[in-house]
């Protein structure tokens, strides 16, 4: 037997948007290609953060750079190899990190994998085009 749902809640309600606030539904359109094997999609983004997904594909090469960005990562699927300021890490679903800004790292791909980071400041290059 299903109970009941309590008088006003057999709906949610949620406040509406602010200005400054961002939703967006999942959609398979709007990956880019920066370099082989990594498709790259900013899924949303405020005035002092950015999220964005990963899918690398198995032996995807992210090489060794830096960037004024903090960037704080989370691993959905796969494997990966992190190395951070020189330092590898084997890295599995549900691992996750966390590089300071101007920090080197680099990563390969040991499987299909899919990441999810943020950045802060928001990396402009990141934006999608119109906005």
């Amino acid at each position: 037997m299903t109970a009941a749902p309590a008088p006003g809640r057999d709906r949610l309600e949620y406040p509406p948007l602010q200005e400054a606030d961002m939703f967006r539904k999942q959609d398979s359109r709007g990956y880019s290609t920066p370099i082989a094997k990594i498709r790259q999609k900013t899924l949303v983004h405020g005035e002092k953060t950015l999220l964005a997904e990963f899918r690398l594909d198995k032996g995807a090469v992210l090489p060794d750079h830096r960037h004024p960005h903090e960037q704080t990562g989370y691993l959905v699927t796969g494997r990966m190899e992190l190395t951070i300021g020189g330092q590898p890490h084997l890295v599995e679903p549900g691992d996750s990190w966390c590089i300071a800004g101007n920090t080197p790292h680099s990563a390969l791909a040991l499987e299909d994998s899919v990441a999810v980071e943020a950045f802060s400041p928001v990396r402009e290059d990141y934006l999608p085009q119109g906005e």
